[in-house]
């Protein structure tokens, strides 16, 4: 069983920045993994913002494409989300997940693993 946390949230106004970290658990391997980046608003569907498979390879969703920046560090298990020019539309709960190396994309349905989320609140 995979352990998922994030951490970083917080409130900033519009234009600032955040970096989200989740850590797994020990034992975990996230080079072998998919991971990603979800975001869910109250009353809206939860969804993808980036990810990056076990090659390295990375997506962003349309709306985050130059101002966020996916990364992982192997040896701390740790994955990061820099956030940058944050908009008011960016508030949300914002999730990883990860999965098995395969088929990494940003479908919510595929993730087997999922952290507890930390809030990003961005004011105008």
């Amino acid at each position: 069983q995979v352990q998922l946390v994030e951490s970083g949230g917080g409130s900033v106004q519009a234009g600032g920045s955040l970096r989200l970290s989740c850590a797994a658990s020990s034992g975990y391997t996230y080079s072998t993994y998919c991971m990603a980046w979800f975001r869910q608003a109250p009353g809206k569907e939860r969804e993808g913002v980036a990810n990056i498979d076990s090659y390295g390879r990375i997506s962003y969703t349309d709306s985050v494409k130059g101002r966020f920046t996916v990364s992982k560090d192997n040896a701390k298990n740790t994955l990061y989300l820099q956030m940058n020019n944050l908009k008011p539309e960016d508030t949300a709960m914002y999730l990883c997940a990860a999965k098995g190396r395969y088929a990494c994309t940003l479908d919510t349905k595929i993730f087997e693993y999922w952290g507890q989320g930390t809030q990003v609140t961005v004011s105008s």
